[in-house]
């Protein structure tokens, strides 16, 4: 059985650093503080840092026969994450997305979906021949095919003991809806604050935890150097976020949700989760990229300072 199983997102990202607000047209060539290849895609970044962090993790998505495809599972495959499940279009390119980069964490990202609003149910296991103790999607909007069966693919997981998360990530399109039931078949939805704003529709922090609470699912919202807020059955626990000083921020709450799921299946304590996930997500700002500082689990507890 594995610990995690991973659903959504997986694409190479092009970061770079550095660059004019508007690049300059005309054919103009300017030069930009640095640009790194790395391992993208909300899903993927989790799912490398669940593995970092010593769960036994798969991860299951739709990638291009192209070797963006290639990049992109061999990086995962190289700290151990099971992607022998993972689908590859017979046509269709992988995924592609450049980031730009400012000084302070802000960022413009530009996608290329490639094929990823073609994954649906059919790329995925079934709950009988994957067994996890936790089940965990993302990128909820870039994947619409996928998004309108996640409802019923938690609910056979969840049918078969395992626990159940979603982190939706920004919507392109603005609309944040979520398919009928969806929450409710979710044990931890994990956006962002403006994430969490945006799908309760409400105009405060704590109106959106009262609105995003359902029966049976705690909203969890990132808020980066303010750390982290949760609300269990009315009662709200927050956690800070320890002392940062980011490199790059892109990838932080994906290694936020690893760290939190991986501090939730060790004894379902929220805040020890909370916690850890704080510290995965400062630890991995290190560095260039979502994967290159994603702490292993003694560097985690030792700056969320747990024994």
């Amino acid at each position: 059985m594995f610990d995690l199983l991973v659903i959504g997102d997986a694409n190479p990202d092009v970061l770079v650093h550095g660059a004019p607000d508007v690049p300059p047209y005309g054919q103009a060539e300017t030069l930009v503080g640095g640009g790194v290849l790395a391992l993208g895609g909300s899903a993927a970044i989790a799912a490398h840092g669940a593995a970092r962090l010593g769960l036994a993790t798969a991860f299951v998505g739709l990638v291009g026969r192209d070797a963006a495809g290639d990049f992109v599972l061999d990086a995962l495959s190289s700290v151990g994450v099971d992607v022998s499940r993972c689908a590859r279009h017979a046509t269709l390119p992988t995924a592609l997305t450049v980031c730009l980069n400012r000084p302070g964490g802000d960022r413009a990202i530009l996608t290329a979906p490639g094929c990823l609003a073609h994954v649906g149910p059919e790329h995925l296991p079934d709950s009988a021949d994957v067994a996890a103790r936790h089940v965990h999607a993302a990128s909820y909007f870039l994947q619409p095919r996928l998004a309108a069966a996640l409802p019923a693919v938690l609910r056979a997981h969840r049918a078969s003991g395992a626990t159940t998360s979603l982190d939706t990530n920004d919507d392109p399109a603005g609309q944040w809806k979520l398919a009928p039931g969806l929450a409710e078949e979710c044990t931890f939805l994990l956006p962002n604050e403006a994430e969490a704003l945006a799908l309760s529709g409400e105009a405060t922090l704590s109106e959106a935890l009262t609105t995003l609470s359902k029966p049976g699912c705690v909203p969890v919202v990132k808020r980066g150097a303010q750390g982290a807020v949760a609300m269990r059955e009315g009662t709200v626990v927050h956690v800070d976020a320890p002392r940062a000083d980011p490199v790059d921020t892109v990838g932080a709450g994906d290694s936020f949700d690893a760290g939190f799921l991986a501090g939730w299946l060790d004894g379902g304590d929220l805040t020890y989760a909370l916690a850890l996930g704080a510290a995965c997500g400062a630890l991995s700002t290190r560095a260039a990229g979502g994967t290159a500082a994603q702490p292993t689990l003694t560097e985690a507890q030792a700056l969320a300072q747990i024994p």
